[in-house]
């Protein structure tokens, strides 16, 4: 997820772009790059994924740079009528949170969801290009996205 011209949050594009580039992930692991459309990604897992992978800069108030590992909650994503729809406002879904409220109401939702998210430096409208901690922390993150893969007991090689 991500938008390129907004600094930073181009941070998990450039994730998919190294693993695309650089590993095999055979035929049982897919990259989809969404983008700022999350609904695609929703579609997407109409398809009934095993697990679910998302890579995104994250707010967490950390040094920019820092990589982490979540595992939102299941409950967290359920959310119902009128309260869903006040939640889907924005037809983007940018954030992986409503991409996950929305998976999870139309029951497509992974029983396996992480996110590999980096905290970002900056992030503002037509700044293209990662700041150099954020730049730092891609091979660490695709690191943690072979890790994920290999524990949901996917086996990866190098190019």
């Amino acid at each position: 997820m991500g938008n390129v011209l907004r600094g930073d949050d181009g941070f998990g594009i450039r994730v998919v772009e190294a693993l695309s580039k650089n590993y095999d992930l055979t035929e049982r692991v897919d990259l989809y790059e969404a983008g700022i459309g999350g609904i695609g990604l929703v579609q997407e897992l109409m398809k009934a994924y095993d697990a679910l992978i998302i890579v995104d800069a994250v707010e967490k108030g950390a040094e920019p740079g820092t990589v982490f590992v979540l595992q939102p909650a299941k409950d967290q994503a359920s959310v119902h009528g009128l309260e869903l729809h006040q939640a889907m406002v924005d037809m983007h879904y940018a954030d992986p949170s409503k991409i996950l409220q929305l998976a999870q109401a139309l029951n497509v939702c992974p029983p396996e969801v992480f996110i590999v998210g980096c905290q970002p430096e900056y992030v503002d409208d037509a700044v293209e290009g990662l700041r150099p901690p954020v730049e730092r922390a891609v091979p660490q993150a695709v690191q943690q996205v072979l890790i994920l893969i290999d524990q949901l007991g996917v086996t990866t090689h190098p190019l």
